[in-house]
């Protein structure tokens, strides 16, 4: 009677054990919406070392997000796919059990596949990636296992959709040709320190994502060059030239010069002492508005579905707005500000932000920031405040706005405080970038 007394005691024994292994077993990963700003943190991270141009930044940004979307929201009855939405982009469903699926862990994965095609420093994203997976495993092998195979599969067809938009053979078209017009004033040329070439003269060969080319939203002309100074493009050019020397004149602590170099977002600046030359790296225009997209979504406390489709969208607007600006770019291809003061007023004078390399017409982060802007308004409403600590990382204070659109606004007047565009580029830029928005509401439906 003993015996049998001990022999059932073992036997509950066992069987709570095996119940306890089936629960922790079954027992899904929890994964939390910090994880995912954490990952976009890291690829901002490593696209900062590895000094991408701000257009092929936004490309780094958007395929990753929209990845990391589909293979979120398969399953969804809040959000809806973006196969047949966006520009020769189909995805093929994964076939499997939806209630086995952890659709958190499946976007991450999708996310970091995506992204490890994208930049120049592999082991380090990939050293993080596996980090996360040794982690995983750990956690729930089965779980783990199931999820990466689900999120693999959406990763797998959004590179293979990426690598048809054209990048790869831009890489091979030839350089921006400027010896032809060399004579001519209004064209663009190099400028200082470094007398870059012009950079990505064939970006508007990228396919659009929601756009219907990339001419389509092509802004009015910018005011004909003249050196009339009579003429409104000379009344510009002279206005850039007197901001700046009025600015400088109150001193360091100018509000002006503090909002120019803000929002100066420049990701390869040449630094030089004595007789050497160095980089100072940093963000990109459309880095800081998903910088800005992440402090939206940490003050609502947004979900994690939220959080996805908030990336996703302010970054499929950048991508379109860079196509866009680049193509008015080479088509107007004018001069900067710097080139023609230094030839014709002032050998002297130094804009306060470095001009970077490309021409001038539209400002890139006007129409970046109408665009972000717009979107990020629909997103989470209007007269949205928030305090902006993007630039902290890189040594400047926070700055407080009303609104998403007061932020483009200040963006893109940063343009003409730091010396580097002229007002008309300012001004069609935002307008530019705010029908962008517009054209992508209107094409894409995010939710059922």
């Amino acid at each position: 009677m003993k015996n049998k007394s001990l022999l059932a005691i073992l036997h509950i024994s066992l069987l709570l054990l095996l119940l306890i292994s089936c629960k922790k077993e079954n027992a899904k990963i929890q994964i939390e919406t910090k994880e995912y700003h954490n990952l976009i943190d890291k690829i901002t991270e490593i696209m900062i070392h590895d000094v991408f141009s701000p257009p092929v930044a936004s490309r780094i940004y958007v395929y990753p997000n929209i990845a990391a979307y589909e293979a979120l929201n398969s399953d969804s009855k809040t959000y809806k796919s973006l196969s047949n939405q966006l520009n020769e982009f189909t995805i093929n469903k994964a076939k499997t059990n939806q209630r086995s699926i952890n659709y958190e862990l499946s976007a991450l994965i999708a996310y970091m596949d995506v992204a490890k095609e994208l930049i120049f420093s592999k082991k380090e994203l990939i050293s993080y990636r596996d980090s996360l997976y040794n982690k995983w495993k750990k956690e729930n092998n089965y779980d783990f296992s199931i999820s990466k195979n689900h999120g693999l599969h959406y990763a797998k067809q959004v590179i293979k959709w990426m690598n048809k938009d054209n990048y790869k053979e831009t890489r091979t078209f030839p350089e921006h040709n400027i010896t032809n017009k060399k004579d001519d004033p209004s064209q663009w040329k190099p400028t200082p320190p470094s007398y870059m070439d012009a950079i990505e003269p064939h970006w508007n060969k990228i396919r659009t994502f929601a756009l219907d080319s990339a001419s389509q939203f092509k802004p009015s002309p910018p005011p004909k060059f003249s050196l009339d100074k009579n003429s409104k493009f000379y009344k510009e050019l002279m206005e850039v030239y007197e901001v700046k020397n009025k600015i400088t004149g109150k001193g360091d602590q100018s509000e002006e010069i503090a909002i120019a170099q803000f929002w100066d977002c420049n990701p390869y600046v040449s630094v030089n002492k004595g007789h050497f030359m160095f980089a100072s790296k940093k963000i990109t225009p459309g880095a800081h508005w998903i910088g800005i997209c992440k402090i939206a979504c940490l003050q609502t406390k947004s979900n994690f579905q939220k959080t996805i489709y908030a990336y996703t969208r302010t970054s499929i607007a950048i991508a379109d707005a860079f196509i866009s600006c680049w193509d008015e770019k080479y088509r107007s291809n004018l001069v900067r500000p710097e080139t023609l003061i230094n030839n014709y007023i002032d050998d002297s004078w130094e804009p306060i932000l470095q001009t970077p390399p490309f021409p001038e017409y539209t400002s890139g982060h006007s129409v970046v920031s109408g665009a972000a802007s717009e979107t990020l308004t629909y997103i989470f409403g209007d007269n949205f405040e928030f305090i902006d600590t993007t630039e902290i990382p890189y040594g400047l204070p926070k700055r407080k706005f009303t609104s998403f659109k007061t932020a483009a606004q200040e963006a893109a007047i940063s343009r003409l405080y730091g010396g580097i565009h002229y007002k008309s580029a300012i001004d069609y830029g935002l307008t530019q970038g705010i029908a962008i928005a517009k054209k992508n509401k209107e094409t894409i439906n995010y939710s059922y």
